[in-house]
């Protein structure tokens, strides 16, 4: 995630490159871009969660490590749970580490210009805690912008102001940070993980075991005793308590907590716990010591204040950070009675608040304990059991639902975004046993719909997924309705690359639609387009073209010729073709899709660029560089107008022209753009992007042109090692790869390598584009030379990106 290109900034209007769950570009208004580049963080600026208990003890070492890591040339930190081999609670959380950034942040405060805190348990909540330090340092602005929007501000902002620190907590993949540790420098990052790989290429780690002995009785007698002289027998106490709670953070601030609140002793606490264990019999883990310590928390908390533990269990059912207390108002019969339960939650640690006490924090352990209690009612012949707090969960959020999800204000989007979080807990913890309520489905329905039309399809899978149960049970598998949840989840598939998952389950929608809707009915055409389009973009075009062909004369008949579908599936067929060297037919075909896009869009529409790319690409194919160069040239100086340097179809550009160069033997225009090209797709992208792919092997088959076997050859095996992984083993893609890899070989005079790695490559192409497809004549061509040794292989091939697929929308499902 990163302002494009290296270039200083000026207020004028740039694109951003945001990639949560999906990359996508993210266009800056000019006055945005001048407020990010001159607005100055406030004195003691920033966002910072409230520790539960406020008592912080025993981390000095930790502390001194971390700020060692921070200052001592590097800009970023790990904070992880040790891994030992006598580690019983390994890689588990409760041990400490928010807490410990949250103490680095308070005492070293005064360093930096903003400290900000974000929840970094998945991508798109980074960008959600992004867009809350533009809503701070600039809140005019933010009110005029998209949620993408407010999160590029803020990239801008950190790219050009020094001395923050950003704390990324409990983050899930390290792969997350990487578009932030590898773009924004100017400040420190510090993040707490409980992954114990991955981290080795992005920061340095500082461990984190359990508390020693005396530190941790110190903990809890500071909590259970707050300014009180504690005697030796009460300290005893304590270090026996401590020792059976096995030293763990968590456990020690809530049974501290709990000794103050109601005054027990902490012997006779230790006696009701049951905790006492034999020397040989091995520590419980922090989910039984949390437990333990629960069953008498929440009988005390009852007997104060039944609402407390409702409420309670409700937000354990929803995301961990940053619950509004306006979401848990429906919960309670007035203001006054939600907030003496949240208060008496408070006393005894159970929650936290934020600075302004206006949201709530709950710790991970504890949710995941509360969710694995006994239902709250048993169930029935005609009911299915129901977890605790889970019902009430559902329905504080659907109350807060926005009425819509198209055609939004600044302050509906403001709503969906602090509400989505919350709904997406409740889609991810739905218990196995019972599927989701007609009501709460519906709640996913519209929030999956919200994102699709925000451009953020990847997103909702686990929405979609929920949806479509639902609809199964209630509606049947084959009504209009389930079929309409089925394309969707279908298409949340294809947005994230997933084709195992996406394609059968686009075979089984167009089945079925046929059989319900009829063989030409739009949703019919979706499906079919769209199983398509997912065909060929698993190389099977075996299967995609005929489909394409169906598709196209369907719609000319139904919608007429220059239809905007009928010009999608036009484009996509012609494309097809290209892909099996059918240019007969290809060139053609793209030329009157241009001209019928040029004359219903206008000339730089962008799915008018798509067109010209294309056609740009098939001319190259038929070796008429005088037609093919000019045309990519216009195209890539038209993308970057209209859709900004990094764009995704501008790289796809990028990477044609130079290969359009390196085509014509223009080496020294061609590796300088390619070189350029592979560093803003894996930027922009991601190391295996398939467009970052075909960027690498292009610019590895240039180096071998070029004679620099050197670099060539490791980069080809990578690119090929990527492409069987990302695509497969018979991708076309990866048969170049294989192609460029054997000719680099044999180059090289490693005949061993290079004639098995050729005969593998020449029967798979055989096998998916037949024995006269261009590229199988070719390979054919250099096998024979290799095993002859009489000649020199041919320059090797090279894979474009010629077509961006045009999926049809989603689809709105019937009432």
């Amino acid at each position: 995630m990163n302002v494009s290109g290296e270039r200083p900034m000026g207020a004028e209007t740039i694109q951003v490159a945001v990639s949560g769950d999906n990359t996508r570009v993210v266009v800056l208004p000019e006055d945005a871009v001048k407020s990010a580049l001159d607005v100055e963080a406030p004195a003691q600026a920033g966002y910072l969660p409230r520790s539960a208990s406020g008592v912080f003890i025993g981390r000095e070492t930790e502390l001194s490590a971390l700020r060692d890591s921070l200052t001592g040339g590097g800009s970023a930190a790990v904070v992880q749970p040790q891994r030992t081999p006598a580690q019983t609670i390994s890689g588990l959380g409760g041990v400490g580490k928010s807490a410990l950034a949250l103490h680095y942040a308070t005492r070293y405060r005064s360093h930096y210009t903003l400290i900000w805190w974000i929840t970094a348990d998945s991508p798109e909540s980074i960008l959600t805690s992004l867009t809350g330090i533009t809503q701070r340092l600039c809140p005019h602005t933010a009110q005029t912008l998209e949620p993408d929007q407010r999160a590029a501000w803020a990239i801008t902002w950190l790219q050009v102001h020094p001395d923050w620190l950003l704390i990324f907590d409990n983050v899930e993949n390290p792969a997350h940070l990487g578009p932030y540790l590898g773009t924004l420098s100017r400040g420190h990052h510090l993040a707490t993980s409980r992954r114990a790989t991955g981290w080795q290429a992005l920061a340095p780690v500082v461990s984190l075991g359990l508390l020693p002995p005396d530190k941790a009785t110190d903990l809890l007698c500071t909590i259970a005793f707050p300014g009180a002289t504690v005697d030796s027998r009460q300290r005893e106490a304590a270090k026996r308590l401590a020792h059976d709670l096995g030293y763990l953070p968590l456990a020690l601030e809530q049974a501290g907590a709990y000794a103050h609140r109601t005054g027990i002793d902490l012997d006779t606490y230790r006696a009701h716990l049951a905790l006492v264990l034999d020397e040989n019999r091995d520590a419980p883990s922090p989910e039984q010591t949390i437990a333990r310590i629960w069953d008498h928390t929440l009988n005390a908390i009852t007997d104060r204040d039944p609402l407390a533990v409702t409420l309670l269990q409700a937000m354990a059912w929803l995301a961990p950070d940053n619950i509004p207390r306006t979401l848990l108002e429906p919960l309670a019969p007035h203001t006054i009675a939600l907030n003496n339960a949240l208060g008496e939650l408070h006393a005894y640690n159970m929650i936290a608040f934020t600075t302004d006490r206006q949201s709530i924090t709950v710790h991970r352990l504890v949710q995941t304990v509360l969710r694995t209690r006994t239902p709250a009612q048993p169930p029935t012949d005609d009911t299915k059991p129901t977890a605790p707090g889970r019902t009430e969960a559902e329905q504080a959020v659907r109350n807060a639902l926005p009425s819509t999800y198209q055609d939004l204000s600044p302050d509906d989007i403001a709503a969906w975004e602090r509400l989505l979080p919350h709904i997406l807990a409740l889609a991810e913890t739905t218990p196995k046993d019972r599927s989701s309520s007609a009501d709460t489905a519906d709640t996913y329905y519209q929030a999956a719909q919200y994102l699709y039309h925000q451009g953020r399809d990847a997103h909702t899978i686990t929405l979609r997924r929920q949806t479509l149960a639902q609809d199964k049970e209630v509606l049947g598998d084959a009504h209009p309705r389930t079929l309409t949840s089925r394309n969707n989840l279908a298409s949340a598939y294809l947005a994230v690359g997933d084709l195992g998952r996406a394609i059968p389950l686009m075979e089984t929608t167009l089945a079925q639609r046929v059989q319900v809707l009829g063989d030409t009915h739009p949703d019919t055409l979706i499906s079919r387009s769209n199983l398509a389009s997912a065909y060929q973009a698993a190389g099977d075009l075996g299967r995609a073209i005929p489909l394409m062909e169906t598709t196209l004369a369907q719609r000319v008949k139904l919608l007429g010729d220059t239809h905007p579908d009928t010009l999608i599936s036009r484009g996509n067929l012609a494309s097809a073709y290209l892909a099996v060297g059918d240019l007969g037919r290809a060139i053609p075909l793209m030329e009157a899709t241009l001209a019928q896009r040029v004359q219903a869009l206008g000339d730089t529409h962008p799915k008018t660029l798509i067109s010209r790319n294309n056609l740009a690409s098939a001319y190259q194919a038929a070796g008429d560089l005088d037609r093919a160069i000019p045309l990519m040239e216009t195209t890539l100086t038209q993308r970057v107008q209209v859709l900004g340097d990094t764009h995704p179809d501008t790289l796809i550009s990028r990477s044609n022209l130079a290969n359009a160069y390196h085509t014509a033997g223009d080496l020294g225009q061609a590796i300088p753009l390619m070189e350029t090209t592979l560093a803003q797709c894996v930027q922009v992208l991601g190391d295996t992007h398939p467009d970052t792919l075909i960027s690498r092997s292009n610019l590895a088959s240039a180096y071998h042109t070029a004679g620099d076997l050197g670099q060539a050859i490791p980069l080809m095996e990578t690119t090929l090692a990527q492409s069987v992984q990302v695509l497969g083993d018979t991708h076309p893609d990866t048969l170049i790869s294989r192609s460029n890899l054997a000719s680099a070989y044999y180059a090289a005079g490693d005949l061993g390598r290079a004639i098995p790695l050729m005969e593998t490559t020449l029967a798979q192409r055989v096998e998916l584009l037949g024995d006269t497809h261009p590229d199988t004549v070719s390979i054919g061509r250099d096998l024979a030379y290799a095993r002859k040794a009489t000649a020199t292989v041919q320059q090797p091939a090279t894979a474009t990106s010629t077509t961006s697929i045009d999926q049809q929308p989603t689809s709105e499902r019937p009432g």
